[in-house]
C-alpha cells in the first residue's frame, strides 16, 4: 500500500505542476487553456529533439527546454489570446482548443503516432532504499523537484512583492485593479510561465513515459478534473488536489481497479456537490 501511495504522490506531481499552470493562466486572463496537454507534450519532445539532433543532455533540456516554451506562450499570448480576450470567453476556448489539435498533428506528421523512447539520466538509473522498500531513483527525483518547484512558486507568491501582485491579480483580479494595479501587464509574462510549467513537466515526463503525441491529451483531462476540485484560478487548491488526486487514483487502482478510471470524475462530482467553488475556490464567484 505504501509504494502505491508513492506511485500516486509521483503522478500527482505531474498534476500538481500542470494544475498550478493552468491556474494561474485561468485566475489572470480567465482563459481556459485547452492547449496546456500540447505543451506538457512539447516539452517532453522537446527534450527528446534536444537529445536526438543536438545531443544535448536531459540536464539542459530541463534548463533550456522550458524558457523556450515559455517564450513561446509569451508570443501566443500577445498575438492571439490577448485579442481575443475581450470577446467571449469561447473564443480563446476555441482557439486553445484548435492549437491543441495544430501542434499535435505538426508533431505526428514529423514523428507519427509512434512513442520515442528517452533514457533516463545515467546519475539517477537506479533505486532509493526508502525503509520500507526500494523504489526508482528518477521517481523519487520527479516527486522532489516537482514539490521544491511547487513550494518555490509558493514561497515567491506569498512573501515577495511581485507575487503579492500577481497572487491578487490571479485570485482576485477586479478587486486588485480598483486598488489601480495594472493587471494587463503581468498578463504576458504570467501565460508565459504557465505554458513552462507544463514544459517543465513535459521534459520530466520524458524518460518516465512514453514521449507521443497524445501524450498530453490523455493527461489534460484529468488535470481540469484537478483544477476544478481545487478550485478554479485557486494556485495553492490546484497543487494540493494535485498531489491528492495522484493518491486517490492510485489506491483507487490497488484497492477498486474497475473505478480507478473514473474515480476522479467521481470524486469531482461530489466536491461540486458539496462546494460548487471547489475545495479552496472563491464562493462569490458562484453566487
Amino acid at each position: 500500500m505504501l509504494q502505491q501511495a508513492f506511485n500516486g504522490l509521483v503522478g500527482g506531481a505531474f498534476y500538481a505542476l500542470l494544475a498550478l499552470g493552468l491556474a494561474v493562466i485561468f485566475g489572470m486572463l480567465g482563459v481556459v487553456n485547452l492547449s496546456h496537454g500540447a505543451f506538457y507534450m512539447l516539452g517532453a519532445f522537446g527534450a527528446f529533439i534536444a537529445l536526438d539532433s543536438f545531443g544535448l543532455n536531459f540536464w539542459l533540456s530541463l534548463v533550456l527546454v522550458p524558457p523556450l516554451l515559455g517564450l513561446a506562450g509569451v508570443v501566443l499570448e500577445r498575438l492571439f489570446v490577448r485579442r481575443l480576450t475581450p470577446l467571449d470567453p469561447l473564443y480563446n476556448f476555441l482557439f486553445t482548443f484548435g492549437l491543441a489539435l495544430i501542434l499535435q498533428d505538426l508533431v505526428k506528421r514529423q514523428y507519427g503516432v509512434n512513442s520515442q523512447q528517452y533514457p533516463r539520466p545515467s546519475q539517477l538509473d537506479g533505486t532509493v532504499d526508502l525503509g520500507l522498500f526500494t523504489y526508482p531513483a528518477y521517481q523519487v527525483f520527479v516527486l522532489g523537484v516537482s514539490a521544491l518547484t511547487c513550494l518555490a512558486v509558493w514561497l515567491v507568491l506569498t512573501r515577495s512583492r511581485v507575487g503579492m501582485i500577481v497572487r491578487a491579480a490571479t485570485e482576485r483580479p477586479e478587486l486588485t485593479r480598483a486598488l489601480g494595479i495594472d493587471v494587463g501587464r503581468w498578463v504576458t509574462p504570467v501565460f508565459g510561465f504557465g505554458i513552462a510549467l507544463a514544459a517543465f513537466a513535459g521534459v520530466l515526463a520524458a524518460p518516465m513515459r512514453a514521449v507521443n503525441p497524445l501524450m498530453g491529451s490523455d493527461l489534460i483531462i484529468t488535470v481540469f478534473a484537478v483544477v476544478v476540485i481545487g478550485g478554479l484560478g485557486s494556485v495553492f487548491g490546484s497543487v494540493a488536489a494535485g498531489f491528492a488526486v495522484g493518491l486517490v487514483s492510485a489506491l483507487g487502482n490497488l484497492y477498486i481497479p474497475s473505478l480507478s478510471q473514473t474515480l476522479v470524475f467521481i470524486l469531482m462530482a461530489a466536491v461540486l456537490l458539496w462546494r460548487p467553488a471547489g475545495l479552496f475556490g472563491r464562493e462569490e464567484a458562484f453566487r
